[in-house]
């Protein structure tokens, strides 16, 4: 019997049992990560090995480095997923990989390492998008929830208003039509001459500021559609910042931080209150790295909504989300073939 077939039986099998131990791979960006999670919902291990130290000599993420760290550092991950969730490869159920969005070498990495360890161990391989991952990390969280419920994704590479109708089935409310809000808070960050990663060190420093000390514009105004766009603002800052560099004007960078952070972040809100208002819906969840950001946080508990935030080491990428969306494609899907390949422009729908 070919792998698929086996697989795709496995998977069927799988379905009927109590308990379904995934181990998850996710090497989309810079972080690889390793993560065994039973039943989607509880995590029994979540290792990673962070670049962000290597990268911030360069201001950015730099794909050939990444790529080649996930190279090096995989098996060993890995193994100390399975060390801290106490089990074998045998006692693994299946496999999961993120197939993408991300950089493509990174996915390559993390997609190759996953089918020939579901070859070799003769188990199932789940194929998991990137940003439904992110969604999931909800249900980590919050072992509760259930859907329908509306989700803001929010992160370097995506900016989306997501409707979660049932597991696996969304449907698209708003995205942004450039940069997302995360790259936006990156490329101000470092003309204010903050470290990378920018995002943290930006809502930092607008602790110290003033968010009314400038007025900045927001795109799209009186018109209905939920989608957004941050690089009109993005460089309304950077020209503002330049103009005043020039004439010798002296500014607060903590000023200015805070007023860009309360732009960003009141736009977000304002358009997924507004969704949920149009679909009738009662809860509201975030996901995604800039969904750790205090502000943005702090914003969305004022709209009156029940609000599910995940936990600050499942809001930037890591594996147990993987494993968790894994764990409810799954009950949904076949197995993936031995043929899959990574996509970094994976759609979630």
């Amino acid at each position: 019997m070919r792998y698929k077939e086996r697989a795709d039986r496995q998977i069927r099998e799988l379905r009927k049992k109590e308990n379904v131990r995934i181990l998850a791979i996710e090497t989309s960006c810079d972080e690889t990560a390793a993560a065994v999670v039973e039943n989607g919902r509880r995590v029994l291990s979540n290792t990673l090995f962070t670049q962000i130290a290597i990268h911030a000599e360069y201001g950015g993420v730099v794909p050939e480095i990444a790529s080649r760290n996930h190279l090096e550092k995989l098996p060993y991950i890995v193994d100390q997923a399975l060390r801290e969730a106490g089990c074998t490869f045998g006692e693994i159920d299946a496999l999961a990989v993120t197939q993408g969005p991300g950089l493509v070498g990174a996915l390559l990495n993390g997609v190759s390492y996953a089918k020939a360890l579901a070859f070799s161990l003769d188990k199932p391989l789940i194929a998991v998008n990137h940003m439904e991952g992110h969604i999931s990390a909800n249900y980590i969280t919050y072992p509760e929830l259930e859907p329908p419920f509306l989700c803001l994704v929010v992160s370097g590479g995506h900016t989306n208003i997501v409707k979660v109708e049932d597991y696996g089935r969304y449907v698209p409310l708003g995205a942004t039509r450039d940069d997302a809000a995360g790259e936006a808070f990156d490329k101000v960050a470092r003309i204010l001459g903050l470290p990378y990663p920018g995002g943290p060190h930006l809502q930092k420093l607008a602790e110290q500021g003033d968010p009314d000390a400038y007025h900045f514009p927001k795109s799209f105004r009186g018109e209905h559609h939920l989608d957004f766009s941050f690089s009109g603002l993005k460089t309304a800052v950077i020209n503002l910042v330049h103009r005043m560099e020039q004439r010798g004007e002296s500014f607060n960078p903590a000023d200015v931080a805070a007023s860009f952070q309360k732009t960003v972040v009141r736009t977000l809100m304002e358009n997924t209150f507004e969704a949920a208002r149009r679909e009738h819906i009662k809860r509201i969840a975030l996901a995604g790295g800039v969904s750790a950001n205090a502000a943005l946080r702090e914003e969305a508990a004022r709209g009156g909504f029940a609000l599910y935030l995940p936990k600050l080491c499942y809001c930037t990428d890591n594996a147990a989300m993987i494993g968790s969306a894994a764990y409810y494609r799954m009950l949904q899907s076949p197995a993936a073939q031995l043929s899959l390949n990574a996509d970094p422009s994976l759609p979630l729908l």
